[in-house]
């Protein structure tokens, strides 16, 4: 069916409440709750999932007890409060490249540059949504915007999965609490194969995880899993066996081999084979998408142009074909680059404020194209980012620009471009739900940008929270380095009681790592504060410690220094690009295979039995894939990952607090809260609760 033809479910003729307080106030709270989920997911394994589907079906059913609400006035519910999501994910990929980069992260920053990308995809989104989401419809499918508004729809119509999800989201918080909260059980049962020496195996076994692998289905988990297993039962034992035998420390590493653990193995040699992998990954998905690239930035362009035109004279736009005007992109755009140059938190020139918005329309229309061709899963937003940062970084150093604040500088530059990517192709799924059901194209942009605002308010807290929260101090000792005086330099207290001054390295030395130490009256090195976020420590006086691993930060900042510094393993990266372009040539889609590769193996294992379930569940359904985009597994999957996100978050501030231990229950079982198998039984229960979920008959929808 050509645009032409289309009638929207609620006629261009037809008034209904629709932008109103309840609805903008409800979304932004929504919008809040799921951008601290996915803050925690994105830290931990380097993605998201799409908050749409779950918010519109917590907001038919919020209403409902509020007093019945209309179509459209959910619709402004969902349209708000995705905005979380798609800014977290900008966020929290980004941020902690600060970290990796020898600096802290600063709470001011994160809001400037939330703000600054989340504005940036939603001005650039107004211009295209004529041409990509009105024009091409019957082309461009928006999958997820298309199952948003059949949840919405299915709401008018009296039916709804709400119980699902809050089932899977009181389900993942309380298993949660169980687990990490009162220690009931172990978090990530690992097991060393002592008969392959180097080996290792490891599950965090976590309802987050699961949910994520039930999402991207069996076969992206399947190449995930691959590329796990590829890391800890091939790379790091033949580096282990190999490497007993060498008696000199070999670079990037600060110790002999020998002495390596499997995990101290893998964050000196496997972590920049996967960042090579995942580089590679990113650009290809790029590379294969350069004709709807060029396309898509084609026609962006003309209908840019031509909705200057359009507007011109407003009085006989239809109600559902009424967006912002042009004033508001032009002068938008002016008010950011400003915006950008003059912030004094940003450090960045009026050069890169102008690159800022150009990468930002361009990927945006790229963002929203490839959205509407594949959905927002396979919307390559860090191949985008990979190619910003590269572009960047090369231009700096041709002009020399190569100091620690034009690291900072194109970080900034990236970070906000990525933020607006991610909004542009999230923008685009609302705005696509908008036109099936008849929405008011201008309320809807109104309302993502009170949701930007909102969520990028609370955002730079939970990351920092966060990263404090799994913060660990351990002794380090390098007596050939003495520290600069710095008489203005922060204090820190120290383990031992004492007070120490805050020192950042922001160069490798010899064995001393970029990072943030304390210092005493002497200007030695006594101590490492570890981030929480993308830490090195994996354990301390002998017990495991938290990380949240953060890889699409870490594999950003290997870019910015490998550039800018040019003192990169690159053997190590380049053995990780052409593994990524083996997969390719044997037919495996790179990207989620180096993924894997990149991430603890403890991580892919869970995703893999997501996956797993799944796969069974589909062979017992018939259904569209429309239809699957809110299925029951589906919306407990998203329960799953809130939930239990939610309460990570929670007991990350309880952790900060200090008030862990209170709740440490498991001397009441002794040793079997650290048993392996018995860590197993709680996670094969929802493991089957959600097939039981999944196999339910879609036909048999819960009345909220």
């Amino acid at each position: 069916m050509s645009h032409s033809d289309f009638k929207p479910f609620i006629p261009a003729n037809v008034i209904q409440k629709e932008f109103t307080f309840r609805a903008v106030a409800i979304g932004a709270a929504l919008g809040i709750v799921f951008a601290a989920s996915s803050v925690y997911l994105a830290l931990k394994v380097g993605m998201t999932v799409s908050a749409s589907i779950p918010i519109a079906v917590l907001s038919i059913t919020l209403f409902r007890l509020l007093g019945r609400a209309t179509i459209l006035e959910n619709n402004i519910v969902q349209t708000t409060g995705s905005a979380g999501e798609s800014i977290a994910f900008g966020v929290a990929t980004t941020m902690p490249v600060f970290l990796l980069l020898g600096q802290d992260m600063e709470l001011v920053s994160i809001l400037w540059m939330a703000l600054l990308g989340g504005i940036l995809g939603v001005l650039m989104m107004i211009p295209l949504r004529q041409g990509l989401i009105v024009k091409e419809h019957g082309k461009l499918t928006y999958p997820e915007g298309t199952a948003c508004a059949d949840v919405l729809i299915v709401g008018e119509q009296g039916g709804t999965n709400a119980k699902t999800v809050f089932l899977g989201f009181g389900v993942g918080a309380l298993y949660k609490f169980l687990n990490v909260g009162t220690k009931l059980w172990a978090e990530i049962p690992t097991r060393l194969l002592k008969f392959f020496k180097g080996a290792s195996v490891a599950a965090e076994i976590t309802p987050e995880l699961l949910g994520v692998g039930y999402i991207i289905g069996p076969k992206v988990s399947a190449n995930m899993m691959a590329g796990g297993m590829l890391a800890y039962l091939i790379l790091i034992p033949a580096i282990t066996i190999i490497g007993e035998h060498v008696g000199d420390v070999i670079f990037p590493a600060t110790k002999l081999i020998r002495d390596m653990s499997p995990n101290e193995v893998r964050n000196a040699y496997v972590l920049y084979i996967g960042a090579g992998a995942v580089a590679t990954g990113g650009i290809i998905s790029l590379i294969k998408s350069f004709p709807t690239i060029v396309s898509a930035f084609r026609r962006g362009f003309r209908t840019f142009l031509d909705s200057r035109a359009k507007s011109a004279d407003r009085e006989t736009v239809l109600r559902t074909d009424r967006d912002l005007p042009m004033s508001v992109v032009v002068f938008g755009s002016i008010g950011l680059v400003l915006a950008i140059w003059l912030a004094p938190v940003l450090h960045i020139n009026a050069i890169s404020a102008v690159l800022i918005v150009l990468f930002g329309f361009f990927f945006v229309t790229v963002s929203s194209r490839i959205t509407g061709e594949i959905g927002s899963s396979s919307n390559p937003i860090s191949g985008m980012t990979v190619a910003t940062l590269l572009i960047t970084c090369l231009l700096f150093l041709a002009v020399g620009w190569t100091g620690v604040s034009y690291r900072a500088m194109a970080l900034s530059t990236a970070a906000i471009v990525c933020i607006a990517a991610s909004n542009g192709g999230t923008i685009s799924q609302d705005l696509k739900t908008g036109f099936l059901v008849g929405a008011t194209p201008k309320y809807q942009q109104i309302g993502i940008m009170i949701g930007v605002i909102s969520s990028a308010l609370i955002i730079g807290w939970i990351v920092i929270a966060l990263n404090d929260a799994y913060t660990t101090v351990v002794p380090a000792q390098h007596p050939e380095y003495v520290a600069a005086a710095d008489p203005t330099a922060e204090t820190q207290v120290g383990p031992d009681g004492k007070t120490y001054r805050v020192h950042f390295v922001t160069e490798q030395t010899g064995t001393l790592l970029v990072g943030k130490y304390l210092v005493d009256e002497s200007n030695q090195i006594k101590y490492l504060v570890d981030p929480g976020i993308a830490g090195v420590v994996s354990e301390v006086d002998g017990k495991p410690v938290t990380k949240l691993d953060s890889p699409k930060a870490r594999l950003f900042s290997l870019i910015i220094d490998g550039i800018l510094t040019q003192k990169l393993p690159w053997g190590l990266v380049l053995i990780g690009v052409f593994l990524a372009l083996v997969m390719e040539l044997v037919g495996v889609s790179s990207l989620p295979f180096a993924v894997g590769l990149y991430l603890p193996l403890s991580s892919s294992a869970p995703i893999m039995a997501g996956g797993m379930v799944r796969a069974i569940v589909d062979k017992k359904r018939k259904g569209s894939a429309s239809e699957a985009e809110f299925s029951p597994g589906v919306l407990m999957s998203s329960g799953f990952i809130a939930g239990a996100a939610i309460m990570g978050v929670i007991l990350a501030a309880v952790t900060g607090a200090g008030w862990d231990q209170s709740i440490n229950l498991s001397e009441y079982i002794g040793h079997l809260s650290e048993a392996d198998w018995f860590a197993m039984i709680p996670f094969a229960a929802i493991m089957y609760l959600l097939y039981r979920v999944g196999v339910k008959d879609r036909n048999n929808k819960a009345k909220a």
